[in-house]
C-alpha cells in the first residue's frame, strides 16, 4: 500500500494552528471563544498599502514576476537595511519570497545536508525543528527557560556546537515569548560563532518592529557577521499584512543564488500585487507602524497586570512580538471534575474547553512547563480571556 514520504512522516503537525482550527470549529458550534493562539495582527492592513495594491491591479501587475522578487522591491529592502540596521545590502543580496516562513524553510533546505547539526533555542517557533527535519537535518535544542528570559547564553551555545553544526536559529522579539537579545547579548553570541569556520546564524527578525526597548540589533550588525547571517524578514506583522504572504531574506549572494534556484523551481516569483503593497509599506509612511507598535504595548502592559492577578500562574515582561509566554505548570497533576492537568498542552486544552479561551500549550515551542498567549486582539477580549483564565483555574485542584 502506498503511503506518505518518511521526510513528511519526520514533521509533526502545527500546533498554533490545531488549535486556532479547534477554536473555530467550536466558534462555528455557537460557543464564544476568544481565540488568543494564533500570531497575528488584529489591525488592518493600512490604507495606504492598500491602495498601492488596488493601483497595481489597475496597472495590470498580474504576470509572472521575477523569481527573486522586482528589483525595486529588493532596493527598498535593502534602502531600509542601511536606514533602520546600518548594514549595508545590495539587492543581489535580498530575495522575496512567499511570506516569512517560506524564507526561513528556503534557507534550511538550500544550506542543510543530511545529518547536519542546527541549534535551536527552546523556546521555539514551532516550525524551525520541524523544517530543519524537512530539510534532513538534526534539531539541537538548548534549553533556555523562564529564570533566564528565555535567552541562550554564549557558554549555552558554545556547549552546543559540534563538527556537525552548521546552523543556528535566532528569533528576536521572539516568538513565543517576546523576549529581545539586546546589541551586547549579540554581540557575545556573534564571538562564538566567529571562533568556529563556516558556522551560519539564521536571524528571524519578523518581529523587529514590534519592540518596546527601543531600536532592535541585528547580530548581522558585529564585524565579520554579515557574511555569516541569513536574515528573514517580511511585512506581516510590523504592517498587518499576513495574508499578503510576503516576506524576504538577506544574505551573502552565494546564498541568495542557491535560494533563488531552488525557489524557482518550485514556487517562482512572489505574487505581484503584494510586492507593489510592500514596497509602498517600506517606502511610504511609517507612523502606521508606530501606531500598531504602541498598541501592542499597552496591551501588553494591560495582560501582563491581569495575569499577575491569577493564583498559581508566573509571567515575565516581554520586551518585544505580541505574545507572553506564562509558566503553568503549579496547575500539573490537579483536577476539575474528569478534566486532569498532567502537562501544558492539557492545560491549553482545559482553558479552551472549560474556560472558551483559546492558547497554545508550551511543549509545542520546546518548554513544556509555560504556554503563550498571543494579545494581538482587543483590550475587551485580554480582559475577559484573563478573567475566564482566572476563574476556570480556581477550580483545578
Amino acid at each position: 500500500m502506498a503511503q506518505l514520504s518518511d521526510r513528511l512522516n519526520r514533521m509533526a503537525p502545527s500546533a498554533t494552528l490545531a488549535m486556532s482550527q479547534k477554536s473555530s470549529e467550536m466558534k462555528a458550534k455557537g460557543i464564544d471563544v476568544i481565540n488568543m493562539s494564533v500570531g497575528e495582527p488584529d489591525f488592518n492592513t493600512p490604507d495606504h498599502i492598500k491602495e498601492a495594491g488596488k493601483k497595481s491591479i489597475d496597472d495590470n501587475y498580474s504576470k509572472y514576476s521575477p523569481v527573486p522578487g522586482y528589483l525595486s522591491l529588493r532596493n527598498a529592502i535593502a534602502a531600509k537595511l542601511k536606514k533602520e540596521n546600518h548594514l549595508d545590502y545590495s539587492s543581489s543580496e535580498v530575495l522575496v519570497g512567499t511570506g516569512g516562513k517560506q524564507g526561513i524553510c528556503n534557507t534550511l533546505l538550500a544550506l542543510v545536508n543530511n545529518g547536519d547539526e542546527v541549534i535551536i533555542p527552546a523556546p521555539y517557533w514551532v516550525s524551525y525543528p520541524q523544517m530543519t527535519k524537512l530539510a534532513g537535518g538534526m534539531p539541537v535544542i538548548v534549553p533556555a527557560g523562564f529564570e533566564q528570559n528565555f535567552k541562550m547564553t554564549p557558554d549555552q551555545l558554545e556547549a552546543a556546537i559540534t563538527p556537525k553544526t552548521k546552523l543556528i536559529i535566532l528569533c528576536s522579539p521572539s516568538n513565543p515569548t517576546g523576549s529581545v537579545y539586546s546589541q551586547d547579548e549579540l554581540d557575545a553570541l556573534a564571538k562564538v560563532v566567529l571562533e568556529h569556520e563556516d558556522l551560519l546564524v539564521l536571524s528571524d527578525e519578523i518581529y523587529e518592529h514590534i519592540n518596546y526597548q527601543g531600536s532592535n540589533g541585528s547580530i548581522a550588525s558585529y564585524p565579520g557577521m554579515k557574511e555569516r547571517t541569513i536574515i528573514c524578514n517580511g511585512v506581516s506583522k510590523a504592517y498587518a499584512m499576513t495574508g499578503w504572504r510576503l516576506g524576504w531574506i538577506a544574505a551573502p549572494e552565494w546564498i541568495i543564488k542557491g535560494v533563488n534556484k531552488l525557489q524557482g523551481q518550485y514556487t517562482s516569483g512572489t505574487c505581484d500585487v503584494s510586492q507593489m503593497a510592500a514596497l509602498e509599506a517600506y517606502e511610504g509612511s511609517q507612523q502606521c507602524v508606530e501606531d500598531m507598535s504602541k498598541a501592542f504595548e499597552r496591551r501588553r502592559d494591560l495582560i501582563v497586570g491581569l495575569i499577575k492577578d491569577i493564583p498559581g500562574i508566573e509571567v515575565n515582561i516581554p520586551e518585544g512580538a505580541f505574545y507572553v509566554f506564562p509558566k503553568c505548570s503549579s496547575f500539573f497533576g490537579k483536577s476539575n471534575g474528569d478534566f486532569k492537568v498532567n502537562n501544558s498542552t492539557d492545560f491549553a486544552m482545559y482553558l479552551l474547553e472549560v474556560g472558551h479561551v483559546a492558547t497554545v500549550g508550551g511543549d509545542a515551542f520546546g518548554d513544556p512547563k509555560c504556554f503563550r498567549i498571543s494579545y494581538a486582539t482587543s483590550d475587551e477580549n485580554i480582559r475577559e480571556a484573563m478573567s475566564r483564565i482566572k476563574e476556570v483555574t480556581s477550580l483545578l485542584k
